[in-house]
C-alpha cells in the first residue's frame, strides 16, 4: 500500500463519517451488537437462539433479499439437522483451523444439509442454502461472533480498494487469508487518526449499535472507498494523480 494514497483516503472517510450518509450502513453495526448479546453455543433451542441474533430492527437486508434468504434455509436446516448443524457453527467458530479451511468446511457442511432436505422433501423447490463459495454470508457469521478479527469478505471490493491504494499484486481468486491481513493493517492504522475514531463513534451514540472493537470499522472504510454511489456523489474523492 502506498502511504500517501491511504492517508487521502482516510481523509476523505473521516470527512464522510460526519455526514448523514454515513449513518446509512449503521443497521450492520446494530446487527453485531444483537448477534454478540443473543449468540450462545449452549442455548438449548439453537432455532429460537439463531432466529434471536439474526433480528434488527431496521433492516432485514443481510439475511434476506429477493431470490437471496439464507436465514430462512439455515433454520429449515436446524429443524431438521439440529445437531449437525451445530457442528457446522463449532467448527467455523474453532479459531485453532485456519480461516480458510474452516469457511470451505462450513460451505461442504451447507452443501450436505442440502442435500439431505432435498431428499427428504423431493417436491421441494429450494434449491441453494446461499453460504456458497463467496463467503459473504459465512464471513457475517465469523464478523458478528469475532468483531475484532473479522468483518463482511468480499474479494472484489478488495480488488478494488488495492488498485486504489496503489497495490500492484492483485488477488486472482478467493483470499480470505490475504483479505483479514489487509483489514487487521487498515484496523490498525485507523487507530491513530483520531479524526476517524471521533466521527466514528459520535454516529454509533444514537443507537443500540456495537461499540467495541470491530474491523467493521475497516470495512465500513472499504465500503466507501470502493462504492460507486459515494464516488459518483463526489463523497469520495479519487486520490490526485496517477
Amino acid at each position: 500500500m502506498q502511504l500517501k494514497r491511504v492517508q487521502h483516503y482516510f481523509g476523505e472517510f473521516e470527512r464522510f463519517l460526519r455526514k448523514q450518509e454515513a449513518e446509512d450502513r449503521l443497521y450492520i453495526w446494530e446487527s453485531q451488537a444483537t448477534f454478540q448479546e443473543n449468540w450462545h453455543n449452549e442455548a438449548l433451542d439453537w432455532s429460537v437462539m439463531y432466529d434471536k441474533a439474526l433480528q434488527n430492527s431496521t433492516s432485514r437486508r443481510l439475511w434476506k433479499r429477493e431470490a437471496f434468504e439464507p436465514k430462512r434455509i439455515m433454520l429449515l436446516f436446524l429443524e431438521m439437522e439440529p445437531d449437525y448443524v451445530k457442528q457446522a457453527f463449532r467448527d467455523l467458530f474453532n479459531e485453532a483451523k485456519s480461516i480458510d479451511a474452516r469457511m470451505d468446511r462450513f460451505v461442504f457442511y451447507c452443501d450436505e444439509l442440502l442435500r439431505m432436505y432435498r431428499e427428504r422433501h423431493p417436491h421441494s423447490i429450494e434449491n441453494n442454502h446461499y453460504h456458497g463459495n463467496d463467503y459473504d454470508i459465512i464471513s457475517l457469521y465469523l464478523a458478528f461472533r469475532y468483531p475484532a478479527d473479522y468483518a463482511p469478505y468480499s474479494l472484489e471490493r478488495l480488488i478494488n480498494l488495492l488498485r486504489k491504494l496503489g497495490v500492484g499484486n492483485l488477488p486472482q481468486a478467493n483470499d480470505p487469508v490475504r483479505y483479514y491481513k489487509v483489514m487487521r493493517t487498515l484496523y490498525k492504522l485507523m487507530q491513530k487518526e483520531e479524526g476517524i475514531l471521533q466521527a466514528h463513534r459520535k454516529r454509533l451514540e444514537s443507537g443500540p449499535y456495537y461499540r467495541g472493537e470491530s474491523l467493521l470499522l475497516a470495512y465500513d472504510f472499504i465500503y466507501f472507498v470502493t462504492s460507486e454511489r459515494y464516488i459518483r456523489q463526489g463523497l469520495c474523492r479519487p486520490f490526485p494523480g496517477r
